[in-house]
């Protein structure tokens, strides 16, 4: 921004008081006075909407990186399911290949 020190404002009101005289000055500095306060009121509003939409993107962010999380621990699950079913099939492959076997022999003694 603009560095104004106590030297530069006094030489900036000197330099006003000469220009608009004494009776215009009071009414100048008021406007200036206005035009400064809504100059700040539109950058403290822009400001706090950059704000808002950093925040809103760091909660995307923060939301995707969970989803994210969330559909890895799935897929792990869906694995594990998968490995367990696979062997459970398996072992009651085994049991009634054993049990029909054991028929078979119990068949024919």
């Amino acid at each position: 921004m603009i560095d104004l020190s106590y030297s530069k404002l006094l030489l900036l009101a000197v330099i006003a008081l000469i220009v608009l005289g004494p009776e215009k000055l009071p009414k100048a500095a008021r406007m200036a006075g206005a035009m400064v306060r809504r100059v700040r009121l539109g950058w403290d509003s822009v400001r706090a909407e950059v704000e808002r939409e950093i925040q809103m993107e760091e909660i995307k962010r923060t939301a995707r990186e969970a989803a994210a999380q969330v559909e890895s621990v799935r897929t792990a699950a869906s694995d594990v399911s998968k490995d367990a079913r696979a062997v459970v099939d398996e072992s009651m492959a085994n049991v009634t290949h054993v049990a029909s076997a054991g028929d078979d022999s119990d068949g024919r003694a």
